[in-house]
Parts: structure tokens; C-alpha cells; sequence
């Protein structure tokens, strides 16, 4: 099947000037207004320094096909899918999500709210290749205009999704950091709104994430896991760049790997007969919780507009990634980093136990993430290791996925970043980080 070029994972990104250019950007809007051929597009961004300039390169390029463009502001990436999603317009997002702040992208939203699929970034791409771009008259060339309901619409969407007297009267003590992204406004004001005691860190716009970095990881959480560790108050959020992604740290500052919070928040959402989808990544704690309540679960190849293409086919209630990537099926169909908040307030309030109580209910495996420079193509690396490891059980679900005695080594490339990213599991600690240092030092010696 053949792949996209330049979409990778999660959009197209790249360093503004070098990789990423306003050309690029434009033969890009092009291609998308040509494909989409809509009466309107909207778009917004995140608060990396560059936004403006791709966002204005995208948005006329994509007004010369005759498209009219709606800024909806800066906002997080699901605030303007959820804005097309209500319009049943398309939308392209600029950001990099969780990359760093040198880093920009573009990413193109269907009217239904989802990220496009594979076929359509191909047919995008050979627009893009081939120059074959609709050119609109002078009469009929886009106009631009701003909407600023978004971001309210938004914001009121997420609060209805959940149990909002409830945790109005439960008077959580909250620390979100948001990282001087996207969601410095939304997601403290979601929590006000919800009644919580909200104490707020790097809660203001600044494109080059001078807090801290933008992937929400322990170690750039060390403020957060700090104010938390004085017992003060019931949870700790952080966002990345875009907010599409949420990570938790409990009651006694400790942070909440993405695969528990993941697997926590599943449980107490979903019934008997539900369908859960996660990427062949995910910890096989998923896989227990849905075999205990009843529920099936669905794995695919790594990435959330595949994890929502499949929950949208296959009916499911939830869906998400490892790495604080959830997506709430009765909300809509894209990882969504308030959304997420919002579950965890809800069963938080539902269960009325400190966060760190539920997780001892989460089947404990071990995850080791590591990640290596990729020196050759990816079909030669693939190649050396089924050669290597023929006589170990493999799953081809996405990149090469090798079973050993008592866990598993996922090893595959990113879709964003030229390295290969290699994750380890196992009840035992020791062992998953034995297998990812094996597998690891076999990638480094090709």
C-alpha cells in the first residue's frame, strides 16, 4: 500500500525555513482547498512563533482556490475540530503538538471532525506533486474572516460531556500546567467553570515554550510534580503543545504513565459489549481491563486518526494512545486533551478515592520507552530484524512487534521524527528493561 511523503503521523511538520517552508505551506494550502473544494475552511493555530506566518501561507494559498477561510483563533487542535465537526466544514490546524518550539506543521481536519485518513493526505500530496491546483477568477478568489465562538462552543461542549453539578459540589483541588500552549485559556477555564480550585502554571501564551518543554514528560514536569507533592490537592494535569494529549500526576506527586491513565479512565467508562481501539503500542493492562468488564478490544497500527478511523467503523465508545492521547467517542472522534481531563475529574468525583487508590486496581506491567537514530530505510531495518529474531513470535500490525517469554518489544519508526522508537512491556520491570536494552543495542550496532 502506498504511504504518504510527506503526512506523517500526525500532519505534515518540520523547522520553518529549513524543511518546512512558506512555499511548501502554500502549495499545501493549495492542494487541500483544491481537494476539500469548500464553500468555507476554517483554521487556527497553536503559540509556536512561526504560527502566523503558516497560518496566513496556508490560508491564501487555500483562498486562490476559492475558499472562503474562518480564523477561529488559538486554540487546541480538538477546539477546531470540534468548531468543524458542529459546521460540518474542514479545517486545517498549524502546529507540531508535542515537538519543540523550532518546530512547526499542518494538519488537515475533515468536516466531520476527524483528522483525514491516509488516502486522503495521498490524493493531497499528488495534488501538491503534480501542481494540479484549482484556480478561482478574481470574482469568486475566498474572502477571510474571523470567528471567535470557537473556543466558548468548545469549552461548553466538554463541560456538558460529564457529570457537571456533581463535580461542581465535589470542590476539586487542581493543578494544571499547560505548558504555554495552546490551552493556556481553555482548560483552566473548563476547571473554573467546573467548580475547582484551580492553581495554574505556565498558563500564558508563549511560542517558544520557555517553561518548559512542550511533551508533557516527567522530566519537563518537575514543577508540576513539585507543587503536587505538598499534598495540597486531589490532581495534577499537563498538556502538550496543542493540548491534544493529557497526562496525569496523583495526590503525592507521582506521575501517571499515559497507559494506566489510559486504562483507568477506560474502566470507568465503558459497560459490557462496549469496543475499546488502542494501537498495537498500548499496555496489555488495556487488554485485561476489557477481558474483566466485558468489552472488546480492537488494536491497530499506531496513531490517532487510525485509532478514530477504526472507532468510527467498528461503533466504539473509547479509544486512545500511550501517550496521554484519548479519544471519547461520545464527544467526538480525535484525541482531546480536555476531554480527557474532564473523564478523569468525573470518576474522580464518581469514586470519591484519592487517584492514586483507583490505580491499584490497574493490572501493574512495566514499560520501558527508548528511541535510536535510524541510519538506514525502515523495509531494510524491518528485514535485519525478522532475520535476526525468526524464531520469535511477531506481530506486523505496525512496524515489528517481537513476543518474548514474559512481554513484548514494539519496534518501529516514527512518523514524525527520523529515529525508531522501541517500546518494551513486562509485569516485570526488569525484564522490559532488559528487552528494550537488547533490542535497543541491536538497532545501534546496524
Amino acid at each position: 500500500m502506498k504511504q504518504p511523503q510527506l503526512f506523517g503521523t500526525n500532519g505534515i511538520r518540520g523547522i520553518p525555513n529549513e524543511d518546512l517552508t512558506t512555499d511548501l505551506a502554500m502549495g499545501i494550502g493549495k492542494a487541500i482547498g483544491t481537494f476539500f473544494d469548500a464553500k468555507k475552511i476554517a483554521i487556527a493555530k497553536d503559540t509556536r512563533i512561526s504560527g502566523d506566518m503558516f497560518m496566513l501561507s496556508v490560508a491564501s494559498a487555500a483562498m486562490s482556490t476559492g475558499s472562503n477561510i474562518v480564523y477561529v483563533g488559538e486554540l487546541p487542535t480538538p477546539g477546531l475540530q470540534y468548531y468543524c465537526k458542529v459546521n460540518g466544514i474542514p479545517g486545517i490546524m498549524i502546529t507540531a503538538s508535542h515537538n519543540p518550539p523550532q518546530y512547526n506543521g499542518i494538519k488537515a481536519i475533515d468536516s466531520d471532525g476527524t483528522e483525514i485518513d491516509e488516502e486522503t493526505e495521498i490524493k493531497i500530496e499528488e495534488i501538491y506533486e503534480k501542481k494540479l491546483y484549482k484556480k478561482a477568477p478574481w470574482d469568486k478568489i475566498g474572502i477571510y474572516s474571523y470567528d471567535s465562538t470557537a473556543i466558548k462552543i468548545y469549552m461548553e461542549s466538554i463541560i456538558e460531556s460529564v457529570n457537571r453539578e456533581a463535580i461542581k459540589e465535589r470542590h476539586l483541588n487542581v493543578v494544571i500546567d499547560t505548558g504555554n500552549g495552546a490551552s493556556y485559556y481553555t482548560s483552566p477555564a473548563i476547571l473554573s467553570e467546573l467548580n475547582c480550585h484551580v492553581v495554574s502554571l505556565n498558563a500564558n501564551p508563549d511560542g517558544k515554550f520557555s517553561s518548559r518543554n512542550s511533551e508533557p514528560k516527567p522530566e519537563n514536569l518537575s514543577d508540576l510534580i513539585s507543587v503536587m507533592k505538598t499534598g495540597k490537592f486531589n490532581i495534577g494535569i499537563a498538556h502538550d503543545g496543542d493540548a491534544d494529549r493529557c497526562v496525569f500526576i496523583d495526590e503525592m506527586g507521582n506521575y501517571i504513565d499515559g497507559d494506566r491513565s489510559l486504562a483507568l479512565i477506560v474502566k470507568h467508562t465503558i459497560r459490557k459489549g462496549d469496543i475499546v481501539v488502542t494501537p498495537v503500542s498500548s499496555s496489555d493492562a488495556l487488554g485485561d481491563i476489557c477481558s474483566e468488564r466485558g468489552a472488546k478490544l480492537i488494536s491497530t497500527r499506531v496513531g490517532a486518526p487510525i485509532v478514530a478511523r477504526a472507532m468510527i467503523d467498528n461503533r466504539a465508545v473509547i479509544g486512545g494512545e500511550e501517550n496521554g492521547g484519548i479519544i471519547y467517542g461520545k464527544h467526538q472522534f480525535c484525541r482531546d486533551g480536555a476531554m480527557t481531563m474532564a473523564l478523569m475529574l468525573n470518576l474522580l468525583t464518581q469514586e470519591n478515592k484519592p487517584v492514586s487508590e483507583l490505580l491499584h486496581d490497574i493490572p501493574d506491567y512495566s514499560m520501558v520507552k527508548s528511541s535510536v537514530a535510524r541510519k538506514k530505510d525502515w523495509e531494510d531495518i524491518r528485514k535485519l530484524i525478522t532475520e535476526k529474531y525468526s524464531g520469535k513470535k511477531m506481530d506486523f500490525t505496525d512496524g515489528v512487534k517481537i513476543f518474548d517469554d514474559d512481554g513484548w518489544t514494539l519496534i518501529r519508526p516514527s512518523g514524525t521524527e527520523r529515529i525508531i522508537r522501541v517500546f518494551s512491556e513486562s509485569i516485570h520491570k526488569n525484564l522490559a528493561e532488559e528487552y528494550n536494552r537488547e533490542y535497543t543495542n541491536f538497532l545501534n550496532n546496524l
